[in-house]
């Protein structure tokens, strides 16, 4: 997989992928997309499909503002996978799941990186509430909706077995799965960088650096941050990181499942835009809330 690098409509998702590989478990085919603004169809949902012994449905919000978000946040197309009939029986399932769109000028997909989620009977919905905008998914020039040919679409679901991490923390003996926040206050104040502590997670020593502004790559546009492991072993770690929003309950973050034995970096994690934006409550009286959450980690060989 290669970043995305060249689609400025999605400057503003820095988590994205592109791969040639259809996504394992839904793929659909939406002819003469523009009937859904023509007729004001103002969501569509997908047929069931099975994933990790679970059915799931994809649900699309198209017209006029995505889910309902209206102002600067309007006219996008949102995307979340559901689990079906979460009601009838008492449900609580661990799953990454990714949301795809098929270019049909490059061949490829746009796939946003793996989000991993907990699914209830009381939320058994999640995805993504501005997962491209409608100007851009039209825009011919851009290959998602070719003159009114179609628009493609898939998922892929993987669903995390219990049994595996009872097992994994079974055998060594650790506290896995881990999540904790850090309150960083200051946060105009805090220069090149902040570092946490360290801290034990899974029978190993880690720390996590913030950086208000990325050297290097990134530098001026983004906010960075870099999870140290300071083991000696070789781990691979399903982790993800969230900046968390204080006022409107909508988390920034970015999941991984990487093989390391030094440390994690995101150079571009989120834009210094986006960030400092009033609006968008990551940073509330010069604080802001990281969180780190570990599902599973274990030695490699």
């Amino acid at each position: 997989m290669s970043v995305i690098a060249v689609l400025p409509e999605f400057h503003e998702f820095s988590g994205m992928e592109t791969r040639e590989a259809p996504p394992a478990h839904l793929l659909v085919k939406i002819e003469s997309f523009s009937l859904f603004e023509k007729y004001q169809i103002e969501k569509y949902e997908t047929k069931e499909f099975a994933a990790g012994k679970y059915k799931w449905y994809c649900e699309t919000n198209n017209y006029p503002n995505g889910d309902g978000n209206i102002g600067k946040d309007s006219g996008y197309v949102s995307v979340y996978l559901a689990m079906v009939d979460t009601c009838s029986q008492p449900v609580e399932v661990n799953a990454v799941f990714s949301i795809f769109l098929f270019n049909h000028i490059s061949g490829k997909y746009l796939s946003s990186l793996g989000r991993t989620r907990r699914f209830l009977g009381t939320k058994s919905k999640w995805g993504f509430s501005k997962f491209i905008s409608k100007e851009s998914l039209t825009d011919p020039s851009n290959g998602y909706v070719v003159g009114d040919k179609s628009c493609v679409f898939g998922a892929e679901v993987f669903v995390a077995k219990k049994e595996a991490i009872t097992q994994f923390v079974s055998s060594r003996n650790v506290d896995v799965p881990y999540k904790r926040d850090w309150i960083i206050p200051n946060y105009s104040k805090l220069g090149l960088f902040w570092v946490s502590e360290e801290f034990g997670a899974g029978g190993e020593k880690w720390q996590i650096w913030l950086y208000p502004n990325i050297s290097g790559i990134g530098a001026g546009t983004h906010v960075g941050i870099c999870l140290w492991y300071l083991g000696r072993e070789r781990v691979e770690a399903c982790f993800t990181i969230r900046m968390k929003d204080q006022v409107f309950d909508n988390e920034y973050e970015k999941s991984y499942s990487k093989l390391q034995n030094i440390r994690w970096e995101w150079y571009n994690f989120m834009e210094i835009a986006t960030m400092n934006d009033p609006k968008r409550g990551f940073i509330v009286n010069d604080s802001c809330i990281l969180q780190l959450e570990i599902s599973s980690l274990k030695d490699v060989a």
